[in-house]
């Protein structure tokens, strides 16, 4: 497939959506939208700025407090949800080629997105219903319940990976708890963002309960973060990205989730199943195109079974099919942006004096013709990679991975926690007592243990140290998104100090 695929009826511009209105920037900016195939611009989005921001805050307040939406009952609210996620299903195919143009994510990946996007609003569209708060009680002397009440406008602010999948997973517990929201997606993809108008419209969700400015990060995103009236800005992002809007947060004492970078160990232990660890390490770093945040981007390999990995999991890497992400037989696509491949190339050239490269190292060969100016990177893997190395150390995001090697469980430990980060980690090893030791020891916020990436939406989901703040994930997002409030009753006498009297 060497002609460059394009989504039919695709839009040449694209506005925000404020109180159930497609409009434009108030003062008319706008920013350039790329393919990142071609690296050719193919729209225009509405750049939106704090004014924008101001009338799309103002629309969702006027939705919380005067809008049917956070009172209605949780059957009643359930309802909508089951609807949005039919319509986001039946998107699906539409969905799929528009991430794919957008992302460059390999169209076999994107087409799962739609069913997990649906699972979101489904699955909270349960909880909520299902949900059931606390009632103490002493008997014949008090009575103390909780009040659970939506907390207001919340501050949605979701990354360009695999984007309408995120912007869902934020999406779909705000709206279930009762908030307004307001939406600022990744300004790289805003393309399958539009979607969500409609698709809430249909499915009959008031007006202004959903709003989306986009936008660049340090004009949207920034008036957000600090909007007065936004007291929730739930985040998914780069480290210190999230480190700059905590800042911001304090002003007005914002509650905050944010979900950030990872360098997540892999740990091949030599008792492992060896073919079911290849194709776990290999997957959980070149999947996506390497732009997952809960990439294995780092492998230690116990002593024993090093050079036999090292050597199966390169052969392997050079055996991954590069090209257009809408054929079905590419597994890596396009990187997002230009910006962004300069970004993993410069780690390439860094690697090359910290490791020894075994697959990849550059471009790919034989990219289909009109393609050679996308943001292409070859499956790229460093072997013996020291502890110290920035390649080792720093997030890539890219399909870029270090292989080092181990001794003993102690040394294993230690490297797997020797990084700022501490996102995931995935251990492999047939020894029980190990695996659960190691686990519990990993600093990491989520493990997985002879597996990849099983999700199970009641779970936590978030990270430790600088991988992030809070947890979401089943009952923890709708705490978030939720005041608990304390009522307390007297049932029986009221035995007050009587001062002054």
């Amino acid at each position: 497939m060497s002609k460059h695929f394009v989504p039919e009826n695709l839009p040449t511009h694209l506005q925000h959506y404020i109180g159930g209105q497609f409009v434009d920037s108030i003062g008319g900016e706008t920013f350039e939208v790329l393919d990142p195939v071609t690296n050719q611009t193919y729209a225009t989005a509405a750049a939106g700025q704090k004014a924008d921001i101001d009338a799309a805050v103002a629309a969702a307040t006027e939705a919380f407090k005067n809008g049917p939406w956070p009172t209605m009952s949780a059957r009643a609210r359930a309802k909508v949800l089951y609807k949005i996620a039919d319509a986001v299903v039946a998107q699906e195919d539409r969905l799929a080629e528009m991430e794919t143009f957008d992302t460059g994510l390999p169209i076999t990946q994107a087409r799962g997105q739609a069913q997990r996007a649906a699972e979101n609003f489904r699955f909270f569209a349960d909880l909520i219903v299902a949900q059931h708060d606390t009632a103490l009680k002493v008997p014949g002397s008090q009575l103390n319940y909780v009040n659970r009440k939506p907390i207001g406008v919340a501050g949605l602010i979701t990354p360009w990976n695999t984007p309408f999948m995120l912007e869902s997973w934020k999406l779909a517990p705000s709206i279930a708890s009762g908030c307004t929201v307001v939406l600022k997606p990744a300004e790289f993809t805003p393309l399958s963002a539009s979607l969500w108008a409609t698709i809430f419209k249909e499915a009959g969700l008031p007006d202004g309960v959903f709003n989306l400015v986009n936008g660049i990060g340090e004009e949207a995103g920034d008036a957000l973060v600090k909007h007065p009236r936004v007291p929730l800005i739930s985040f998914t992002g780069e480290s210190s990205t999230g480190q700059l809007i905590f800042r911001n947060c304090a002003e007005n004492l914002k509650g905050m989730s944010m979900e950030l970078g990872g360098k997540s160990p892999a740990i091949v232990f030599a008792d492992a199943d060896f073919d079911a660890a290849i194709d776990s390490t290999l997957f959980g770093v070149f999947s996506l195109n390497g732009e997952r945040c809960t990439a294995g981007s780092r492998i230690l390999v116990e002593r024993p079974i090093y050079e036999k990995f090292v050597e199966a999991y390169a052969a392997r890497a050079k055996n991954i099919k590069v090209g257009d992400p809408h054929d079905p037989e590419t597994q890596v696509g396009a990187l997002v942006h230009p910006e962004h491949y300069d970004k993993v190339m410069s780690y390439v050239e860094i690697g090359k004096s910290e490791g020894r490269v075994v697959a990849g190292g550059g471009r790919p060969e034989n990219l289909p013709e009109g393609q050679e100016n996308g943001s292409y990177v070859a499956p790229t893997v460093f072997a013996d990679v020291a502890p110290d190395a920035r390649i080792f150390q720093e997030e890539i995001f890219g399909p870029v991975v270090a292989i080092t090697p181990f001794d003993t469980d102690e040394e294993a430990l230690e490297l797997a926690n020797n990084t700022r980060y501490g996102l995931a980690a995935y251990i492999w090893t047939n020894d029980l007592k190990r695996s659960h030791n190691f686990a519990q020891n990993v600093e990491a916020g989520m493990v997985w243990l002879n597996s990849h990436n099983v999700r199970d939406l009641r779970s936590p989901f978030g990270g430790v140290k600088a991988s992030g703040l809070g947890h979401e994930g089943g009952y923890r997002s709708i705490d978030f998104y939720t005041d608990q409030q304390a009522v307390h009753i007297t049932l029986g006498e009221v035995h007050t100090p009587k001062f002054g009297a």
